[in-house]
C-alpha cells in the first residue's frame, strides 16, 4: 500500500483521514469528484494526490453518470 504524499496540508490530510482514505489505492477506488468534494480538500491537495497517484500508475474511477 502507497502512503499519501505528505506534502499535503493538515485539512485535506484530516478530511482523507475521516473518511478512511490513508493509503492512494483506497483513493483509486474513488472518483475525483467524490474525493474533491470532501471538506478540507483543495486544489493543490488534489493536484499532489493526482500527481502522486500517476507515479504509482493508479487513478481514479470514472464517475458514475
Amino acid at each position: 500500500m502507497t502512503a499519501l504524499p505528505k506534502t499535503l496540508a493538515a485539512p485535506a490530510r484530516r478530511a482523507l483521514d475521516r473518511a478512511g482514505l490513508t493509503t492512494l489505492e483506497k483513493l483509486a477506488k474513488l472518483s475525483e469528484p467524490d474525493v474533491a468534494a470532501l471538506h478540507g480538500m483543495g486544489p493543490n491537495a488534489m493536484s499532489a494526490l493526482k500527481d502522486a497517484m500517476k507515479k504509482h500508475d493508479l487513478k481514479f474511477v470514472q464517475p458514475s453518470s
